[in-house]
């Protein structure tokens, strides 16, 4: 005991770490899968790979929120922001055909808080559930002098699996193939330090509500990043999805040319899927031209998929019946310009 009072002398509370892994334990459970070998509190988490894959394949992706964090430290709602940590990963590994077996957090603290510490993990665990993958570990690093006490980061990491025979690369997309749209939540987790400047330049308070958003600037904002694996799953192969794009920083003109083999570009027309009104009310006070919105916001739009044309109405349908309103918002043709969008 004296040296764990010699810790927290320092600033690193040993047993409020201890109160956050119970607290958590409920929620953790919650996302556990056939596939996983290992509980919480070992040193590594087993995860076994599904059956029926003949040449599996890892997909990867590590992301973090953002300084949208600090929109949610100022109005003190911790519960969402695990949503899009989980959300900026499983999007990105999906876009190469895997489904998500497993996720890992990594929480930062100035002071560990535990209740604060659970509601971060219990968003985290309920992207978990949407995105159909298991939470198997984490890390909560107290670090004072590092961050203020009531500061905080998150980041994360998923792995997903795919036969390799069937991973989406998009070097099959062809001039003609038609880009289908999947509609966002709103801003979901990129573009926050410009929105952070618009919101300090033109004094707009957070807690307020505005009229033209319906609710308040903080709650339009937190709204957390949609997850799309469960509207998607099972539906690359039936509809032979060629290429798929998660509209994340850079918006339309860097991420929709990612997908793209050398010698295509991207016509997309804007403003089909419908566009969430924060869109609009960050223009207005931002004072920023249709270009600069549609290279680092997603304008409505947080997944695109290619398709060849025979394919398009049928992806379209199977999303709407899932839930997901989807539209076709433009094509592939041959060209030296990567993208081109129709105002």
């Amino acid at each position: 005991m004296a040296d764990i009072n010699a810790y927290k002398s320092a600033g690193v509370n040993v047993e409020a770490g201890y109160e956050s892994t119970r607290l958590i334990k409920e929620d953790v459970k919650r996302t556990l899968t056939p596939y996983v070998l290992s509980e919480l509190g070992g040193f590594g988490g087993a995860v076994e790979l599904p059956e029926g894959i003949k040449k599996p394949v890892l997909v990867s992706g590590t992301d973090g929120v953002g300084t949208k964090l600090m929109i949610a430290m100022q109005m003190h709602r911790n519960d969402t922001v695990g949503i899009d940590a989980v959300a900026m990963c499983v999007n990105d590994i999906i876009c190469s055909g895997a489904q998500p077996l497993f996720f890992l957090d990594y929480i930062a603290c100035g002071t560990n808080e535990p209740r604060r510490i659970a509601e971060i993990v219990s968003g985290v665990a309920e992207g978990c559930v949407q995105s159909e993958c298991a939470l198997v570990g984490g890390e909560t690093a107290e670090m004072p002098g590092m961050y203020l006490p009531d500061d905080y980061d998150i980041a994360g990491f998923a792995v997903g699996v795919a036969d390799k025979d069937k991973l989406i690369t998009g070097e099959k997309i062809k001039a003609g193939d038609v880009l289908i749209g999947l509609p966002s939540a709103g801003v979901h987790s990129n573009g926050f330090s410009l929105i952070r400047k618009i919101v300090r330049d033109n004094r707009l308070h957070l807690r307020d509500f505005y009229p033209e958003l319906g609710e308040t600037l903080g709650d339009a904002l937190l709204r957390p990043t949609m997850i799309y694996v469960k509207a998607l799953k099972g539906l690359a192969e039936k509809y032979d999805i060629l290429g798929m794009s998660h509209i994340t920083g850079g918006g339309f003109y860097e991420n929709i040319p990612r997908m793209l083999p050398a010698g295509l570009g991207a016509v997309v027309k804007a403003n089909v899927v419908p566009v969430p009104k924060i869109f609009r009310f960050l223009q207005e006070n931002g004072d920023l031209s249709d270009e600069s919105m549609y290279s680092t916001f997603n304008m409505g739009v947080g997944m695109i998929c290619a398709v060849a044309p025979e394919n398009a109405d049928g992806l379209v349908d199977a999303l709407r019946e899932r839930g997901t309103e989807a539209a076709v918002i433009g094509h592939v043709e041959e060209s030296k310009e990567k993208i081109r969008i129709e105002f």
